[in-house]
């Protein structure tokens, strides 16, 4: 995902790793992709025509797998969410989920989500925004790359609503700190806590997470407001 739309170099916050797609995630982005994925185009998206209805709207970015994703939006059946991850075995994967469970309140995109939010994403239209576990790039030669950066943050709150949510969980303690600084210098954010707010009851933990608390490990969640 880049960094700063329009930059004449783009700095992208992944890289498309060569893991492999199985058989069946393969059959599932093929198969499945008309049902529930968006294609990328220049143009905003008309929510209530893709999910059919009026309801909050909010956005992921980077879903992994997509475990979580399927959790919330089976949890939130009220809550319309959009998902955007680049690599294709989670993309099937999640399409997967979505297919055997009933789930009809997630749609999918396949792109570089900087330029979605760029060309798709209407001001003051979201509610809320998901980063669940972004690569935290923790050489410092690679901070740059972390996606978390006053641009993207702008952009971001320019496209939620009054009072919609910005919330980010990580595990590495630096990204957290550095994330804490970048949102609390955003103007148009309000930080809900004092500092990092407590695990809101919508975001599961994922096994890794549960893990890696049993080992020690720390999870920071940061949850910030579009100020009204």
């Amino acid at each position: 995902m880049n960094e700063s739309a329009g930059s004449p170099r783009q700095i992208r916050s992944y890289v498309l790793r060569q893991g492999r797609t199985s058989d069946a995630q393969r059959r599932a982005v093929d198969d499945l992709t008309p049902r529930f994925g968006v294609a990328y185009a220049p143009g905003l998206i008309d929510f209530d025509a893709l999910f059919g209805r009026r309801a909050p709207r909010i956005l992921e970015i980077g879903f992994g797998m997509g475990d979580s994703t399927v959790a919330i939006a089976r949890a939130q059946p009220d809550n319309d969410y959009l998902a955007i991850e680049v690599h294709t075995p989670g993309v099937g994967n999640l399409l997967k989920l979505l297919d055997a469970g009933g789930i009809g309140n997630v749609r999918v995109i396949q792109h570089d989500a900087v330029e979605v939010l760029r060309d798709m994403i209407a001001p003051d239209s979201l509610d809320g925004f998901h980063l669940f576990f972004p690569d935290p790039w923790p050489k410092k030669r690679h901070h740059k790359r972390r996606l978390v950066q006053p641009a993207f943050v702008a952009a971001i709150v320019a496209r939620l609503k009054p009072g919609g949510y910005f919330h980010m969980a990580t595990d590495w303690e630096d990204y957290a700190l550095h994330a804490l600084e970048v949102l609390r210098a955003e103007p148009g954010l309000i930080n809900s806590a004092a500092d990092f707010a407590p695990r809101p009851a919508y975001r599961p933990v994922t096994k890794f997470e549960r893990r890696g608390v049993n080992l020690g490990h720390g999870v920071w969640d940061l949850v910030f407001l579009k100020r009204g």
